[in-house]
């Protein structure tokens, strides 16, 4: 049965707690991104009260249509409706082993920046009227870099090598995390100009378009290559805890 879309930030925060409650109860992989997503998206309400955006009604609609996005493929997977090809590649990793924390983080924001943040900006805005929203947008940029620490000692309290790694690379790792991050969002950005100015059926045809190449990326991301692979396994193996502990350090 297909569950009703969140309304607010509010029920999206609420839907997002039911998925990493069921997630960390199943021992579910999927609840990794549900922990992280749900801590993002607290911090973005925590803006919009503030009011940090220019328009701040406008970001929670957005905010929520770009949930839903997740929300929808999450209750379609869940209930065997289709879904988009990068979401299900996500989403199905959960039953491999061998994917460590951080590929799981990477299909999960691999399939909601690269494919949803896009149509879902498309759809806050329409036509011209995407323009008003890039400074906005850009806004979250600064609020997903503000948390590149905190997340960073998430994943060294599941894998310790990494406040070792982070010291020998002199922090050169979350300026690399946040200008992969910035690039993503650009790409995003790139597609909601595109999206915004099409008519109906277009937009599907270029939205499965945008679909097939996300999904090429998933694959670069759960196939690295026999020495990043190796180095993977190596993490893989040196993670501590069980899933449920996992989801429970990310949330």
């Amino acid at each position: 049965m297909e569950t009703r879309a969140a309304r607010n930030i509010d029920e999206v925060v609420e839907r997002l707690r039911i998925i990493v409650e069921e997630t960390r109860y199943a021992g579910s992989p999927m609840g990794y991104f549900a922990a992280l997503y749900r801590r993002v998206t607290l911090e973005v309400k925590r803006k919009i009260v503030e009011g940090y955006f220019d328009d701040n009604a406008r970001m929670e609609r957005l905010d929520v249509l770009f949930a839903n996005r997740y929300l929808e493929a999450y209750d379609a997977y869940r209930e065997g409706r289709p879904l988009t090809r990068s979401w299900r590649f996500a989403f199905d990793a959960a039953d491999s082993w061998h994917y460590i924390v951080l590929q799981h983080l990477f299909l999960g924001m691999n399939a909601h920046i690269n494919l949803d943040l896009g149509i879902a900006a498309a759809q806050a805005a329409h036509g011209s009227d995407i323009l008003s929203l890039e400074d906005d947008f850009k806004k979250i940029n600064t609020i997903l870099i503000s948390l590149i620490d905190e997340v960073e000692a998430k994943l060294a309290a599941i894998w310790p090598m990494l406040r070792l790694l982070d010291t020998l690379a002199l922090r050169t790792d979350e300026k690399l995390a946040a200008f992969s991050m910035e690039k993503a969002r650009e790409a995003a950005w790139r597609n909601a100009l595109d999206l915004a100015r099409c008519d109906d059926a277009d937009r599907e045809r270029r939205i499965d378009t945008l679909d097939r190449e996300v999904l090429e990326y998933a694959y670069l991301v759960s196939g690295p290559g026999i020495l990043t692979g190796s180095a993977f396994l190596l993490v893989r193996l040196g993670e501590l805890g069980s899933v449920r502990r996992k989801i429970e350090v990310l949330s």
